[in-house]
């Protein structure tokens, strides 16, 4: 598969509710995740930030990928999620992603957006 093909299956996975599946899937074991200008190394650290995200929804109304872009083997997205997390009100979140992939997997992937994440 090309990155453009992998890029939507990924998508399609956290759009099906197989957030996790999908990291298992198309994350490589020394990804690097940046939020903003925070930065995680590794796999299992990445891992139990995302498996803490998704045990944080408490209500999940709906997302969508309205934007994505691809340019080599780099991927972009915009995320649009309407979720209610736990002892907060439902919020729409709102962010771009910046995959960076190699040999299949996402490498390196930096999250942008505006105010802290839910």
């Amino acid at each position: 598969m090309n990155v453009s093909e992998l890029n939507q299956e990924l998508n399609d996975m956290i759009l099906a509710g197989k957030g996790l599946d999908a990291f298992e899937a198309f994350y490589a074991d020394d990804v690097v995740m940046h939020e903003n200008d925070q930065k995680f190394e590794g796999k299992d650290v990445n891992r139990k930030r995302e498996q803490e995200w998704f045990g944080n929804v408490e209500e999940f109304h709906g997302a969508k990928f309205p934007a994505t872009a691809v340019n080599g083997d780099v991927s972009f997205v915009e995320h649009e999620y309407d979720v209610k997390m736990k002892g907060m009100p439902r919020m729409m979140m709102n962010q771009v992603s910046v995959r960076k992939w190699k040999d299949g997997k996402i490498v390196d992937e930096h999250f942008y957006y505006k105010g802290a994440p839910a």
